[in-house]
């Protein structure tokens, strides 16, 4: 799972090429008397400000991945304003992206299929190349100051600002870039980098492109399955938008901002650094403060699980993510309280978004496991027990960033603490008002969906039981 996160941040970072025109960093790059760092990223710059309308970016690397290193090939064409292809390949794993005015595809060779996208798209989240920067990259990320710097400074100080961003230093000497053990240098008229990236060997080239696009549905021999564009590319908008953020984030994700809010039934206090909220009453208004407190986390809770960690699965399995998850939860809610149906209709309500989307959502816990201990007598100093959970949980993903203790006092049902995300109203971890905590330890049941949902039947302990018996 790692190595395919490393090829979808390639993905990003390919796709990151299509950034809308900007004049004045184009025209100052052409001056002859800039220093030769500044020359030496011309080409890339101009394919960042949107100056090449057409172009090809080849490459390979070799990242260190579980203690082996593993060989990672990608293309990226872009053909014009509307259409691009980007293929990557990893020894496991092959996705290619193929989008064009008319539709939009993505290929998994090893898997022989192929999804495929056509007819509206939606105006926020698409993967059209003209002026995409403006819709992958947002404030949760450091690369805004970027894309704002092309709209507005010369090209001395974007050159300067994306090099402190990576913290490289030149050496004249040797006439290369070198931060710890990364190690670059331009070579052929600057349209090739070459060197090693945290000791992994990398080379990319641009160059002008020979061929002409293919059709989005041309696709051989390969199975080929349907599905509503503005949900397919929205899909891939909003996780590479979230891989983005969770890569390089900025001072908004990394030291968000610790103001306290109330709403109805529910507020947001700021504790050693730390979210608490505290949510009380029916169904309906716990769901209801949850979204009002709590939009933009649980926003990006969303877009780690469905959409970005989806599409490494969908490129992993070669079946579409959303559609297991669906078709887990379409077995698993017969034996939902309503209650709990109800609070995240409310919460969907809230925030505003499909209420499927976040009754799929809240199964996702089904998929995966988790650890903790549980420590007593002759194994602790002072022979008390304690109880602890494991939550690293998934934080490749960004998780972290949705991080939220809940204290939650359901009207007839007993107060708990829930030690969770943003988006989420199961429990994987917690602790009621009757002194019982709960941790889970779960995994390998991945299909087995005929029955209560973990993270429902934990909630259900917290809220319900007085007595471990």
């Amino acid at each position: 799972m790692r190595a395919i996160s490393r090829i979808c941040f390639v993905s990003v970072v390919a796709l990151s090429l299509a950034i809308s025109p900007s004049e004045m960093v184009n025209q100052a790059i052409a001056d002859d008397q800039a220093p030769l760092w500044v020359r030496d990223l011309k080409p890339w710059l101009d394919c960042l400000a949107g100056k090449n309308a057409s172009y090809r970016l080849r490459g390979n690397a070799s990242p260190t991945i579980d203690g082996k290193k593993q060989d990672i090939e990608f293309l990226f064409e872009r053909f014009d304003d509307e259409s691009f292809d980007l293929k990557l390949t990893h020894p496991q794993y092959a996705v290619h992206f193929r989008r064009r005015a008319e539709g939009v595809a993505m290929a998994l060779p090893i898997h022989k299929v192929v999804y495929l996208g056509a007819g509206d798209i939606d105006p926020d989240d698409n993967l059209k190349p003209k002026g995409i920067a403006s819709r992958l990259v947002s404030s949760g990320t450091t690369l805004q100051m970027a894309t704002q710097l092309f709209k507005t400074s010369e090209s001395i100080d974007v050159a300067s600002f994306l090099i402190g961003l990576v913290k490289l230093s030149f050496d004249s000497e040797k006439q290369t870039w070198n931060a710890g053990d990364t190690s670059l240098a331009f070579v052929e008229n600057g349209c090739r980098l070459q060197g090693s990236i945290d000791g992994s060997a990398v080379d990319f080239r641009l160059s002008d492109i020979d061929s002409k696009p293919e059709g989005f549905d041309q696709w051989g021999d390969l199975q080929l399955k349907s599905m509503p564009r503005k949900e397919f590319e929205r899909h891939l908008a909003r996780g590479l938008r979230r891989a983005l953020e969770v890569a390089l984030p900025s001072p908004k994700l990394v030291s968000p901002n610790q103001t306290d809010r109330r709403v109805d039934h529910g507020w947001l206090r700021w504790i050693n650094g730390s979210r608490v909220v505290s949510l009380w009453g029916t169904p309906e208004e716990i769901g209801t403060a949850h979204g009002q407190l709590l939009k933009g986390e649980a926003n990006r809770c969303i877009d780690s699980v469905v959409y970005m960690f989806g599409t490494i699965q969908t490129i992993a399995t070669g079946r579409w993510f959303r559609e297991d998850l669906e078709g887990a939860y379409q077995r698993l809610s017969p034996n939902i309280p309503e209650r709990h149906k109800a609070e995240t209709r409310a919460l969907a309500q809230s925030l505003a978004l499909d209420e499927r989307l976040l009754e799929t959502t809240n199964v996702f816990p089904e998929l995966f496991h988790c650890s903790g201990f549980a420590l007593y007598g002759k194994a602790t100093a002072d022979g008390k027990l304690y109880h602890g959970r494991v939550l690293d949980y998934m934080t490749t993903i960004g998780l972290q960033d949705s991080a939220v203790t809940f204290i939650v006092e359901p009207t007839g049902y007993i107060p708990f603490a829930n030690i969770g995300y943003a988006g989420f109203i199961g429990s994987v971890s917690g602790m009621n008002r009757e002194k019982i905590s709960l941790g889970e330890m779960g995994g390998r049941g991945e299909g087995e969906w005929d029955g209560v949902p973990m993270a429902t039947l934990m909630r259900r302990g917290l809220e319900e039981c007085k007595s471990l018996e």
